[in-house]
């Protein structure tokens, strides 16, 4: 199902330099600083984080949101399933965050699924994932969340896998011509470009350009 198209492009780009008036422009996390987090989605207007590494190494199921006009950050509630290297995209009202390793360990990838309602500030479990792997990206389109990539000690994920939250179910389709992670994906015109990432477990890096047509 689908058909990917391969574009390998390089264009000249300006540097913007540094947020005018330098990093304090924006608020500090409520919980404190992170090793590394994941920025989700936006929903209702508002941008949520969830899920990193805190300085011990270990995950956090830290979940907050930040709102661009008062540069303020709330606390919600924690992500069930404390975890890092996962994706997360905001689809039907609800933000959705699936996949992830333990602790940094991707020979510990997860398939978790988990739904966030922001009217309710609650939590439930979804069907999971196909594939367990972590380091992946998110991207929605047509109301379904597209997840592509990954990586584990055997080496990197070509899946792409698309959830409907409308039946709860997941579905396979054509996977990607390079396998990698650490990628990112973006839903533009009614297809999904997946950009970079590395081809090979760990410290990799690539210039990849693919679009997914549905």
């Amino acid at each position: 199902m689908g058909k990917w198209r391969v574009e390998w492009r390089e264009e000249g780009g300006e540097d913007l330099g540094p947020l005018a008036g330098g990093e304090d422009e924006i608020g500090n996390f409520a919980h404190g600083p992170l090793a590394a987090f994941l920025l989700a989605d936006v929903v209702d207007g508002f941008e949520d984080v969830g899920h990193g590494i805190g300085w011990r190494g270990r995950n956090t199921p830290a979940h907050e949101v930040y709102d661009p006009a008062a540069n303020r950050w709330t606390a919600l509630a924690n992500v069930p399933t404390a975890r890092d290297h996962l994706a997360a995209a905001a689809t039907g009202g609800r933000l959705y965050a699936v996949g992830g390793r333990i602790d940094g360990n991707y020979s510990r990838n997860l398939a978790s699924n988990e739904a966030y309602d922001p009217a309710s500030n609650t939590w439930e479990q979804r069907a999971p994932m196909p594939t367990a792997r972590s380091g992946i990206a998110a991207a929605v389109l047509e109301g379904r969340m597209f997840v592509f990539g990954g990586e584990a000690p055997a080496g990197t994920f070509n899946q792409a896998e698309a959830y409907d939250a409308r039946s709860n179910g997941w579905s396979s389709h054509a996977r990607m011509p390079t396998a990698r992670h650490g990628l990112g994906a973006a839903a533009v015109a009614g297809r999904i470009y997946v950009i970079s990432g590395g081809p090979t477990p760990g410290d990799s890096v690539s210039a990849a350009n693919e679009i997914f047509v549905p």
